[in-house]
């Protein structure tokens, strides 16, 4: 997913959220931003941190749903040299990587109440140790949380502590899923088109006759969904416009279409070095094969990565996770993840 860091659109919805970051981000408040998957929380907190005194120190981003529960504490207090069978040197948490800085919590709600319960006494007094430690060290970092979850209703029922909710819950932003925002729909995506296009080296364009079909699709995966199409038609089409002929079928067909019986499959000739079957392609898109011909090994690369990206950004990120996805074993996964340069940590 090319990167967009700053929040695009058109609508009344998303000029409101900018309104509320220009008035959140002076202050020192902690910000809980909410909204579904790929909606764009993320930039929305890198906003807040440009736009705040603290926009000099580092932004760290930390997916509290993609660590473990028990190495969450060592990932965000960091450990002394053998605090735990495996700790052979000191390393340095999160807290202190973001110094004066910000500090993103995303996935909040995947945080184990254990963590939950350290998390709120250093909102509170300012401090923590590492792992391992009894020195004490004071931390002055800004806390911005994120979740897709209904955190209140959690509260209610005691699966997310209530004191922690209320600590974090300072200025609420709530982003709509981009089905409720159909204008930004094409400002988003000539975004994403713009960035992989100088990717890429390709000159892809999108017909307006295919961004009102666009426009009727109901995203269920929002904008991270909306870039990997977009990624995709860079790769399918690397120096036309696209028509709307050309639109794979589940965006094709616009709100029409449902999106889990429409999700296409993922073929298994691309994951084995077996030959395909006649079939085998029959449900993925496939550029078309002219008199020139087409340099297969690569277009079979290209497929394979945007499938890959689009397993670890279901997942969020976690391997295990996106290789059940791809009906691998991790560790192929993983040695697909190195050849095409998608490494990434869990």
């Amino acid at each position: 997913m090319t990167v967009v860091r700053e929040l695009v659109g058109v609508s009344r919805a998303i000029a409101q959220i900018r309104d509320l970051v220009s008035r959140v981000a002076p202050t020192g408040s902690s910000v809980l931003i909410t909204g579904e998957s790929g909606t764009g929380k993320e930039v929305v907190a890198r906003g807040i941190h440009d736009q705040s005194g603290r926009a000099a120190g580092p932004f760290v981003a930390v997916n509290c749903g993609a660590i473990p529960g028990e190495l969450l504490e060592s990932e965000l207090f960091g450990h002394e040299k053998g605090a735990f069978t495996g700790a052979i040197q000191a390393r340095v948490g999160r807290f202190e990587q973001a110094g004066t800085g910000t500090l993103f919590l995303d996935e909040i709600g995947d945080m184990p109440q254990g963590m939950q319960v350290k998390l709120l006494r250093v909102l509170e007094e300012r401090s923590f140790e590492r792992v391992g430690s009894n020195k004490t060290q004071l931390c002055d970092v800004r806390i911005i949380a994120a979740t897709h979850q209904d955190l209140e209703a959690q509260a209610e029922t005691g699966k997310f502590r209530a004191d922690l909710y209320y600590r974090l819950n300072v200025f609420p932003i709530e982003i709509s899923p981009l089905r409720e925002r159909p204008d930004d729909v094409q400002v988003i995506a000539e975004r994403f088109l713009e960035g992989f296009n100088k990717q890429r080296g390709t000159s892809t364009k999108v017909s307006k006759a295919s961004f009102d079909a666009l426009r009727q699709y109901p995203w269920p995966g929002n904008a991270r969904e909306l870039s990997n199409l977009m990624e995709r038609l860079t790769i399918l089409h690397p120096d036309e416009q696209v028509s709307v002929s050309q639109l794979p079928d589940r965006w094709r067909n616009g709100a029409s279409h449902s999106a889990i019986i429409d999700e296409p499959r993922v073929p298994d000739f691309l994951f084995s070095d077996d030959e395909p079957s006649v079939n085998d392609n029959a449900e993925f898109m496939l550029p078309g094969l002219t008199e020139e011909g087409i340099d297969l090994k690569t277009c079979l690369s290209e497929m394979e990565r945007v499938l890959i990206v689009q397993a670890l950004d279901l997942s969020g990120g976690v391997v295990a996770k996106a290789a059940k996805l791809l009906n691998l074993q991790r560790t192929t996964l993983v040695e697909k993840m190195r050849k095409q340069g998608l490494e990434r940590s869990e």
